[in-house]
């Protein structure tokens, strides 16, 4: 077994043992700590199984020549309103944003559009927005929202260039194809 696969092992087994003996002792800190990892893992497994269906059928259905007409290298400005778009309806945070992104890449998109997409599915989710907007106000979810999104889209040009300049590839699984 490789150094690290034991690591990961021990670290595994450690935290068992230690939200296991919190709850036989009454450690209130490792009781919580146990807690919030079941109600985390609860959540995602609300959303996960669901996201994942639904990029294997974007996988399977939406053609590859399709994403390279419209979010490829010739496409136009209008792709990045359609990222900017899928990713503030994107549900599951960046659990689901970077499959899909892998997926885009597998596809023919171009590199600023899926960095477009990623950033924007960090800041830019409807349920977060929503959430944002009850507790700081909407004008400040608007300011934040208007301000933000335009140097996500900047940003993501810019490295999406530069790495495209260095003949940057995503590393694939030779055992896949897409």
């Amino acid at each position: 077994m490789k150094r690290q696969a034991i690591i990961k092992i021990i670290t595994i087994v450690g935290y068992a043992i230690f939200v296991l003996v919190s709850f036989l002792k009454g450690f209130s800190p490792g009781k919580q700590i146990g807690l919030n990892f079941f109600s985390f893992v609860a959540a995602m497994l609300k959303v996960l199984p669901f996201a994942f269906i639904l990029i294997g059928l974007f996988e399977v259905w939406v053609k590859k020549e399709t994403v390279e007409k419209h979010l490829g290298e010739g496409s136009s400005i209008m792709c990045y309103f359609w990222m900017i778009l899928l990713a503030s309806s994107t549900v599951g945070g960046l659990y689901v944003a970077f499959p899909i992104a892998y997926a885009l890449y597998n596809k023919g998109a171009k590199l600023s559009v899926i960095f477009t997409y990623i950033g924007a599915a960090a800041i830019a989710r409807i349920p977060m927005a929503i959430f944002e907007a009850s507790f700081m106000g909407i004008k400040f979810t608007i300011i934040r929202l208007i301000t933000s999104i335009p140097l996500v889209i900047i940003a993501a040009i810019l490295l999406g260039d530069y790495l495209t300049k260095k003949n940057y590839k995503i590393k694939c699984d030779p055992q896949k194809t897409v």
